[in-house]
């Protein structure tokens, strides 16, 4: 569905920075989550090439046609305060179970808003007539994703089996770890 060569890690071009986010009424968990996308690179320049929006199947709301709109919106105005409203407005269908104007985990939503993208991408396919395999290639999968690796040794003849399992979230202890790759090493 989207070719991992089409991933940008880097900025294309320099970046000022954007627009501050509003807190309207227990939204920091939101707030924070929307401002570390709007400055993830591969992100931002999947959400600037715009080529989703003018192909979306998403009926109805679509939080990557709204992120589009945000990230879009947020660095066009640098040195202001923005409301995020097309999210806030729209966060029962990104997560049904949370509130605005409760307090709300930063990491709960970040996880149900990329399982909202990857859903957006994959919009318009009849769920039996794609593969795993094919399921893994969208923008979000190939941006957020990996896989889980298992492997199991035979004791007497040491032939390897390995299963490797997709996943969009990998939450590491990272308590006394001076490194993220230290507590991937610890997670291992």
């Amino acid at each position: 569905l989207f070719g991992v060569d089409r991933v940008d890690m880097g900025w294309k071009g320099p970046k000022r920075i954007g627009a501050g986010l509003a807190n309207l009424g227990n939204t920091c968990f939101l707030n924070s989550v929307l401002q570390c996308l709007t400055y993830m690179p591969p992100l931002v320049n999947y959400m600037i090439d715009g080529k989703y929006v003018t192909s979306c199947r998403v009926k109805g709301f679509c939080v990557l046609c709204e992120l589009h709109r945000h990230v879009l919106d947020a660095l066009r105005q640098t040195g202001h305060v923005m409301q995020p409203l097309g999210i806030v407005s729209k966060l029962k269908f990104i997560a049904r179970h949370l509130r605005v104007g409760r307090q709300e985990d930063a990491h709960e939503f970040l996880r149900y808003l990329v399982d909202a993208m990857q859903k957006a991408c994959l919009a318009g396919f009849q769920s039996n007539t794609l593969d795993r395999a094919s399921q893994e290639t969208t923008p979000v999968h190939q941006i957020f994703g990996g896989y889980y690796r298992s492997q199991v040794i035979c004791l007497q003849c040491r032939q390897e089996s390995n299963t490797f399992e997709p996943l969009l979230d990998l939450s590491l202890n990272i308590k006394n770890c001076p490194t993220v790759k230290r507590a991937l090493e610890r997670y291992i």
